[in-house]
């Protein structure tokens, strides 16, 4: 009711001051200046006397409010259930798109597919769309595209289906490049362990049965020819460092599945980088090159086993020093920051040849090597040791010569 009464008082004092202003103008009828003065001097305070008496008169009689929409049972369950349905899309495992009609207009659908193309997964999220246009309806297949953390295969599930009259497609995206890599790796561990049991368990009656004979020949060496007996002692004496080199082999290859649990621990990176460089350094100094090391922020750390990472590391720079030999005062980076989503990446790059494209997809296969001597298990261990301690690491495309590795955390 306060402002009932401060609306009255208010119209009040305006008739009020129209009245006095009424009255001076019929007392100076002969002066035409004034009274036009009085004239315009009351408007305002009329237009004011209107407003209060239209205020007064909603206060006293309110407009009923419109009505609100009802919404019927079925209607409602419609809505709650698009809703639901909106929810349940937005932040589905999968990345969503949708292509529009002839022209092939690619349109993200959920948080995952908008995260895919965004800064700091896709290189070139205009190449994936164009994959994604090219792919006819009704098919399942699998793609791959390059990512800031290197080549990612995903299953890739088109469907046809019209809307609104127009023709159009979606597109359900799943990346399983970790996932693959997670099931590869444990075959191979599986694989490994089989296979080296067994060429022990062979192996190992050989070396001992050849050892034997050559201490029974030496005892009976006199009574055979010369000849005979030179042959029968070169014979097992191959047989003998032969069984003992394929012994030393399996045993290399026993370590990819005997790598004991991580123990993880917090981790001060840039030590963990000079730990490293000591290690590494004098070698690649002595060939005239130089190993730089960076962390971004100084402070930045790691929960991890730093044995394990610290082994993985000291594997990726002595494959690089291995794989720039032929070139004159080769060197390497290893670089550490964060990124997009508070990932940590290490990056370790070199100025060696680089990796042939034929050859990206099975540098990281257990047995298989280019190298005239080595066993193909460098690549294969760092995998597993990043693995272990819940990383990934992937070849990603150089950004000029030579190879770049990138683990992610």
């Amino acid at each position: 009711m306060d402002s009932e009464r401060r609306l009255k008082a208010a119209a009040l004092l305006c008739a009020l001051g129209m009245a006095i202003l009424g009255y001076g103008a019929g007392m100076v009828d002969d002066a035409p200046r004034l009274v036009v003065l009085c004239g315009l001097t009351a408007l305002p305070l009329l237009w004011t006397l209107w407003r209060c008496l239209e205020r007064l008169a909603m206060l006293r009689h309110p407009k009923p409010p419109e009505p609100k929409a009802v919404l019927t049972i079925e209607q409602q369950h419609l809505v709650d259930s698009a809703l639901a349905l909106e929810t349940s899309l937005e932040h589905a495992p999968i990345a969503l798109f949708r292509i529009d009609g002839a022209e092939g207009k690619v349109v993200p659908l959920n948080g995952n597919a908008r995260k895919l193309v965004a800064p700091g997964r896709a290189s070139d999220p205009a190449a994936l769309y164009r994959e994604l246009a090219g792919q006819p309806g009704d098919r399942r297949t699998m793609i791959q595209f390059d990512t800031e953390r290197g080549v990612e295969r995903a299953l890739l599930a088109v469907s046809t289906l019209a809307l609104q009259g127009s023709a159009q497609r979606l597109a359900a995206l799943m990346p399983v490049e970790s996932e693959l890599e997670a099931e590869a790796l444990n075959a191979w561990r599986q694989l490994v362990h089989v296979l080296t049991h067994e060429i022990m368990n062979s192996l190992t009656p050989v070396a001992s049965l050849s050892r034997t004979a050559r201490d029974m020949l030496e005892e009976c060496r006199a009574a055979l020819p010369p000849d005979i007996a030179h042959d029968l002692v070169t014979a097992l004496d191959a047989i003998s460092r032969r069984a003992d080199s394929l012994a030393d082999f399996v045993t290399s290859y026993r370590s990819l599945s005997n790598v004991p649990a991580a123990r993880p621990e917090r981790i001060q990176v840039s030590a963990l980088f000079e730990r490293v460089r000591a290690l590494v350094g004098p070698g690649w100094r002595a060939r005239g090159g130089e190993v730089q090391f960076s962390v971004e922020p100084a402070s930045l750390e790691l929960v991890a086993d730093p044995g394990q990472l610290e082994q993985a590391l000291i594997n990726l720079l002595k494959n690089a020093f291995e794989a720039s030999s032929g070139v004159e005062r080769a060197g390497a980076r290893v670089s550490a920051r964060l990124v997009r989503g508070g990932r940590l990446r290490i990056e370790v790059a070199d100025d060696g040849p680089g990796v042939p494209p034929e050859l990206v997809a099975h540098i990281f296969t257990p047995f298989f090597t280019t190298k005239k001597q080595g066993g193909g298990i460098g690549l294969a261990m760092v995998r597993h040791l990043v693995h272990e301690n819940g990383g990934t690491v992937r070849y990603a495309r150089p950004l000029g010569t030579g190879a770049r590795f990138v683990i992610s955390f």
